[in-house]
């Protein structure tokens, strides 16, 4: 029996768009379909011209269509309009106003903070979401550390955001959604930016950018006390927060002020995280930083050079080798975390 014009229309419902995680049925992209015995031709308007994932669409078109019996698929790709982009944004909206935190209600929000830098706060971020990803998971990361930004390069992400209408679809990674100030400079150029800049910045990744359903976004917040932890403490002011220090007592000391400065600004300490435990810096800092801010030591991670190798090669760990010790470290701390959730219960305005 000769499959029907609706019948693949049904079926493309499985068709997922790979950024915007809906259905392309849902997102009134599918332009045309065209039978001729067991051969199916399908016309996708995309958001914009030159899509980088459009291999994505072609796989997933032909896996839908060939229980139906379809031999043959052929996928054909415009470009929506000015006005389909815009009803898209707002269909993608869901009629939220401008300038309010486009996050889902129930999204929780983990800060991973730090007193200084080089105490492995980004890759223990990159792989803190990798685990909460291979929990079932769908992940954000909000790169902040905006003048240190190596989340990109962690996780292996090349290509750049798009921008339909006045909204901005952040690249994934599998189950992540990635956003960094770096996917908007030219190479590695540096970041000279005084804090008024910065603040809107952020704010404009809060409130433009379409995180879209996801259950955890983590915020990889810049070392220290400066304007861009204090914006993030404003702009995310029920924001969850994890301290990552090492275990030398001069990390620890400083990383107080860190977890001082989250509780000042609304933000609420759960955890600690004693990173690069071993010979080089001994052991004791996390105990100790736990008791200072009166939260659980979540874990201890051991100093292992895989860590620094595989995000060097933009491949987080607990991908990589998920059965090591550092891994299943990472994963246990990441369920601690899952166990202690908690979530934002209501929809909030951007503080300007």
């Amino acid at each position: 029996m000769a499959v029907t014009e609706q019948q693949v229309r049904q079926a493309l419902s499985g068709v997922i768009d790979p950024e915007l995680k809906r259905p392309v049925t849902e997102l009134d992209m599918v332009r045309g379909v065209k039978v001729v015995g067991d051969q199916v031709a399908v016309t996708i308007a995309l958001t914009v011209a030159g899509c980088p994932l459009r291999h994505s669409f072609e796989e997933q078109v032909a896996r839908v269509l060939g229980p139906l019996g379809v031999i043959g698929t052929h996928v054909e790709f415009e470009v929506m309009t000015p006005d389909e982009r815009a009803a898209l944004t707002t269909r993608l909206r869901g009629g939220r106003p401008e300038k309010t935190i486009s996050l889902d209600p129930k999204t929780r929000v983990l800060a991973i903070a730090s007193g200084k830098g080089g105490v492995g706060k980004s890759t223990l971020t990159v792989n803190l979401a990798a685990a909460f990803a291979s929990r079932g998971e769908q992940v954000g990361v909000l790169d902040a550390d905006v003048y240190g930004h190596s989340i990109p390069h962690m996780l292996g992400i090349r290509q750049r955001p798009v921008v339909v209408d006045k909204m901005i679809v952040p690249p994934v990674k599998g189950d992540l959604k990635l956003m960094s100030i770096g996917f908007f400079l030219d190479e590695n150029s540096p970041v000279m930016w005084r804090g008024p800049m910065l603040h809107r910045a952020l704010e404009q990744f809060l409130s433009d950018v379409h995180w879209g359903e996801i259950d955890t976004l983590l915020v990889d917040m810049p070392p220290g006390t400066g304007d861009v932890a204090i914006s993030l403490g404003q702009l995310l002011p029920k924001a969850e927060v994890v301290v990552v220090t090492t275990p030398q007592s001069a990390a620890q000391e400083v990383a107080v002020r860190a977890a001082e400065m989250a509780q000042r600004t609304g933000g609420r300490v759960i955890g600690v995280i004693e990173n690069m435990v071993g010979e080089v810096f001994g052991t004791g800092g996390g105990e100790q930083l736990a008791e200072d801010v009166a939260a659980p030591l979540l874990g201890s991670i051991p100093l292992d050079p895989r860590l620094r190798e595989c995000a060097d090669a933009g491949e987080p760990l607990v991908e990589v080798d998920p059965e090591s010790e550092t891994s299943q470290s990472i994963t246990a701390i990441a369920a601690a975390l899952a166990a202690s959730r908690r979530g934002i219960r209501k929809q909030l305005p951007v503080i300007a």
